[in-house]
């Protein structure tokens, strides 16, 4: 196999070398994740929402579960352990949303999946790279920021309670990118950095989504 697959990853203040175990704060708080699932796989069994539900909150499971990996051996092979589960789960979620929260048809909930990500895209990539650098990375995020915010926005015009869910996530998740973009320049200050909160209040913001799949997200009669 490729050695540049291994090679050591240093991307965040705690992180002081290679070794294993050299993220203890950041590898750790992806047990936020992992409660996270935990609590959405609770909440769909008592409201008995479905097998599509069920897969979400697994999801979320592989998201604290990938994060980890990379935290821990950090490497240019872990870290997509931990991008992909979590691109996926955005995709999925935009589109479990506008199906059963906003009642689209597929048609037309594929051509606001797909015009909107198209659109979001096209506004990250032509960022300039001073954003990029000035937001820790943080600005790669922006279309699921973007899209938890449009979506809920659509479920509240639509008459869904799941739309207010999505907008108290969408706060919760900036005051998360908050703490991922200052965890370098925290690093003078807090020996272990701020990179921590992106994962303790992303693992509740995902509670938060996962309680609305739950209560909201059964399929259409």
């Amino acid at each position: 196999m490729n050695s540049a697959l291994f090679a050591p990853i240093d991307l965040y203040c705690e992180r002081h070398g290679p070794e294993f175990w050299a993220e203890p704060v950041n590898a750790l708080t992806n047990l936020a994740f992992v409660a996270a699932g935990i609590w959405g796989l609770y909440q769909v069994r008592r409201n008995r929402t479905g097998t599509a539900a069920i897969a979400m909150c697994w999801w979320v499971i592989a998201i604290g579960i990938g994060s980890w990996l990379f935290h821990t051996f950090a490497n240019y092979l872990t870290i997509w352990a931990d991008i992909v589960p979590i691109a996926t789960f955005t995709l999925a979620a935009s589109m479990f949303a506008l199906r059963r929260f906003a009642r689209l048809s597929w048609p037309r909930a594929t051509v606001c999946f797909v015009g909107f990500y198209l659109v979001a895209g096209a506004i990250t990539l032509t960022l300039p790279s001073s954003v990029h650098v000035a937001t820790n990375g943080t600005s790669g995020y922006l279309p699921a920021f973007l899209a938890i915010n449009a979506i809920g926005a659509l479920c509240l015009v639509r008459g869904s309670p799941a739309g207010r869910y999505l907008i108290a996530a969408s706060l919760i998740f900036a005051l998360a990118a908050t703490g991922r973009m200052l965890d370098l320049w925290a690093c003078q200050y807090v020996p272990i950095g701020t990179h921590f909160l992106w994962h303790s209040l992303n693992g509740l913001m995902l509670a938060v989504v996962l309680t609305a799949i739950a209560r909201y997200g059964r399929p259409a009669a």
